[in-house]
């Protein structure tokens, strides 16, 4: 009798193996011929070298479902242990319309308005997008959620989220802690758009390994961001010098998003804008996009749409 040890990384093994393991009588059930026990986050085969092949098969295909969609339940585990394999490509395939990630407990990430349509097409056909509209229209939010379907699909290797830390009326001196605790508050709508599309355990994964970095802009400089999806929040707040240093940290293979709100420009006055001219300067440069998100765009409280139009007026008289 052979054995073989299987061990799921990055997969929370409660999840994966059901309420009292249910995941695993049903492989049972299906593999009578098949001795299987499960200790933690390990998986222990007995059995003939064939039957475990398939056996590994048919789990690693479970796996990835798990991964796609943050579940699984019997209907789903009975129908990739029976097909072929085809059928679930299928119905990846048709399911994936407009859905850019599964996130956590099963929610659907996908685009809700014709603007954040328009940034996922961009972004399928340019290397570097600017995403540029005001406060609730889900700029960030659809970036982060394209920058974990390329990771999710391994058209990048990692994630990194940046943004200028640039104090709107508080001081980061007087802000207690460490560097960290400094800057997280920055980083805050970057960690609660991750934390709705990642699971809790992988995601402290990935931060750890460094797979998803998180990082002030100062932090950016000298670098070459090969494979990577990187996201630039807030760049209204980025000077010339900021933004041509981060533009220029494109690597080979990379996917650059940046988003910003040119009406909550936090920079000492007289200072310009790093990103109004980056959109002057490279507006006609093939392979760079841009789109414009305004006040139909904003998925927040039904009142911020109007908070945004009552204030465009005092800004225009």
């Amino acid at each position: 009798m052979n054995e073989r040890i299987i061990e799921l990384t990055e997969i929370n093994p409660k999840d994966f193996f059901g309420t009292q393991n249910s995941t695993i009588e049903q492989l049972k059930r299906y593999f009578p011929k098949i001795k299987i026990v499960a200790r933690g986050s390990k998986l222990k085969i007995y059995g003939e070298a064939d039957i475990l092949d398939e056996f590994e098969i048919r789990l690693e295909r479970l796996i990835k479902y798990f991964n796609r969609y943050n579940k699984l339940d019997e209907n789903s585990i009975e129908r990739i242990l029976t097909s072929n394999g085809n059928e679930e490509k299928t119905t990846a395939a048709r399911n994936a319309k407009d859905i850019l990630v599964h996130g956590v407990s099963g929610k659907l990430i996908k685009p809700q308005t014709e603007n954040q349509r328009k940034m996922v097409s961009l972004m399928e056909k340019n290397d570097m997008l600017f995403a540029v509209g005001p406060a609730g229209t889900g700029k960030t939010y659809t970036a982060v959620a394209l920058a974990v379907k390329a990771l999710k699909e391994k058209d990048v290797r990692r994630i990194i989220l940046t943004r200028p830390a640039v104090e709107s009326g508080e001081n980061l001196g007087f802000l207690p802690g460490d560097l960290k605790d400094k800057l997280d508050p920055y980083m805050q709508p970057l960690y609660d758009a991750l934390r709705d599309m990642i699971p809790h355990e992988k995601l402290e994964s990935h931060l750890e390994k460094g797979v998803i970095q998180i990082a002030p802009l100062a932090f950016m400089r000298g670098r070459t961001l090969d494979s990577a999806f990187v996201i630039l929040d807030e760049a209204q707040n980025t000077t010339h010098n900021q933004m041509k240093m981060f533009l220029t940290r494109m690597g080979k293979s990379a996917k650059f998003i940046i988003t910003g709100d040119p009406g909550q420009i936090d920079l000492p006055r007289k200072q310009v804008s790093g990103l109004k001219e980056s959109l002057l300067a490279l507006k006609n440069i093939e392979g760079i996009g841009q789109v414009f998100l305004d006040d139909k765009d904003v998925v927040r409280h039904r009142l911020v749409k109007k908070i945004i139009t009552a204030y465009k007026s005092i800004e225009t008289e």
